[in-house]
């Protein structure tokens, strides 16, 4: 699905395996990152869905990935391993990813286990640039989901797009998530003012209303 001339869905749902969140592809003159990698049972259809925008494999410089739960990341060493590309999440979330630890990553949930994998890029501070070609993605420590949630923001044809890819929560014991944070990083996301939200499950939002109000309205409802 294209978003962008630069920014396209390659993965989740029907694109590639129905247990995988969202993947999307960054494009920039020639310069690529993938933001998350789902669960990997599907690296044929994803490089296919890859390569049908011009893409090679080689020209993904990192796998960006927003927070360390199996359905984003249970397919990143693959991605990693068939690409070359370096990997970036939150240090809180890095260790789990690293550890291969199937309990925190949720793996369990999927009756699978993690393939530990090492992250190049770690993340510690509030919010961090990722140089790819000549532009800038900055990341945003968001933590709630889960300790080391990050969201990746990204200027395209003039519009500001936001990878939050699971705004929506759960939030659960067994993720070490925290409420408090979480709706401290969902006001957080509002002053972004993002012009596209890609979400990780329930797809993408257009224009800064839209974006808004998807947002606001976990703000005040249950999320456990």
């Amino acid at each position: 699905m294209k978003i962008t001339d630069e920014i396209f869905q390659v993965g989740g749902g029907e694109f590639t395996s129905p247990e995988d969140a969202a993947i999307y592809l960054i494009n920039f003159k020639g310069h690529a990152a993938l933001v998350d990698a789902g669960c990997g049972r599907s690296w044929d259809r994803l490089s296919k869905n890859i390569r049908a925008y011009g893409v090679t494999l080689e020209a993904i410089e990192y796998l960006l990935i927003t927070h360390c739960h199996y359905d984003h990341t249970g397919g990143a060493k693959e991605v990693k391993d068939m690409t070359g590309c370096k990997a970036v999440a939150h240090e809180l979330d890095a260790q789990f990813l690293e550890a291969g630890d199937d309990r925190i990553t949720a793996a369990t949930w999927y009756g699978a286990r993690l393939e530990p994998f090492l992250i190049e890029k770690k993340l510690s501070l509030p919010r961090e640039y990722i140089q790819l070609g000549d532009t800038q993605i900055e990341a945003i420590h968001t933590p709630g989901h889960s300790p080391g949630s990050v969201v990746y923001v990204a200027e395209s044809q003039g519009l500001k797009v936001l990878f939050g890819q699971d705004v929506h929560g759960p939030l659960d014991a067994s993720f070490l998530s925290n409420r408090e944070d979480y709706l401290e990083s969902l006001k957080l996301l509002l002053s972004i003012e993002a012009d596209i939200l890609c979400e990780g499950h329930y797809g993408i939002y257009k224009g800064k209303t839209e974006v808004e109000d998807f947002i606001r309205s976990f703000i005040s409802l249950p999320t456990s």
